[in-house]
C-alpha cells in the first residue's frame, strides 16, 4: 500500500524584530517561574510583588551616530518601544530583567539606520513611600544595527551585531494593587558597520503589571 507523503511546513519570513522579541520571551519564562515568585504573593497597595510585565512606547534618540560629511537628512529621534518582563529573584529590591526594544528607524547619512535589541539587566528599587519608586539598571544589550546611506556621505552601510553595555533610571508610581506606571531614561551601547560604537538613548513611558 502506498502512502501518502505529508508536505513538510514552510517556513513563512518573519518582521524583522520576531526573532529578537521571541528569543527575549524565551529567556523571560525562567523569571516567570522564578521560586520567589511561587513562594510570594502580590502586595495589596504596593509595587512589591516579585515579577512583572511591562510594556513601554517613548522616544528613541540616534544624536550620538555621525551623520557622515554633505548635506543629508538627520533626524535624530523616532519612536520607541519595549516589551520586558522582570522578577525580583534576590529580594524585594533587587532581581533580574530581560526585554526586547525596538528603538525605530531614522533618516540619516542619505539613507535610513534602525537598531533594535535583547536587554539583560540587574535591576534595583528604593522606595519613597507606598506610591512612588526610584528605579534602577544595569546590564547588556545584544544589539543589532541596519544603516543605508549615499556613497558620499562617509557613512558605511551594512548591519551589525554586538552586545554592549546599558543602563536606566527611572521612577514608578504605583497606581492599583498589581499596577503601575513607569517613567525610564535608557542609554544603550550599539556597534555600526564599519566598528564604530555609539549610544543610543531612550525616554519611555510604560505600563507595569505585577504578580
Amino acid at each position: 500500500m502506498h502512502t501518502p507523503r505529508i508536505p513538510a511546513p514552510r517556513h513563512t519570513p518573519r518582521a524583522r524584530g520576531a526573532t529578537l522579541a521571541g528569543l527575549a520571551l524565551c529567556l523571560a519564562a525562567p523569571f516567570a517561574m522564578a521560586p520567589a515568585a511561587a513562594q510570594m504573593s502580590p502586595a495589596r497597595g504596593n509595587a512589591y510583588s516579585p515579577g512583572y510585565i511591562d510594556i513601554s512606547v517613548g522616544s528613541s534618540d540616534y544624536s550620538k551616530p555621525s551623520n557622515g560629511f554633505g548635506i543629508f537628512d538627520n533626524d535624530q529621534r523616532a519612536t520607541a518601544y519595549s516589551v520586558s518582563m522582570g522578577n525580583y529573584v534576590f529580594s524585594p529590591n533587587w532581581g533580574l530583567e530581560v526585554g526586547y526594544t525596538d528603538f525605530g528607524s531614522v533618516n540619516r547619512a542619505g539613507g535610513r539606520t534602525t537598531a533594535d535589541g535583547i536587554n539583560l539587566n540587574l535591576i534595583g528599587r528604593m522606595p519613597l513611600n507606598p506610591s512612588w519608586n526610584l528605579l534602577g539598571k544595569v546590564g547588556t544589550t545584544y544589539g543589532r544595527t541596519d544603516v543605508s546611506s549615499a556613497p558620499t556621505s562617509g557613512v558605511q552601510s551594512g548591519s551589525e551585531r554586538d552586545f554592549g553595555w546599558s543602563y536606566g533610571l527611572g521612577v514608578e508610581l504605583q497606581l492599583a494593587a498589581q499596577w503601575s506606571g513607569v517613567l525610564m531614561y535608557e542609554e544603550h551601547t550599539m556597534k555600526f558597520p564599519g566598528g564604530s560604537t555609539d549610544r543610543i538613548s531612550a525616554t519611555k513611558l510604560g505600563l507595569r503589571y505585577h504578580y
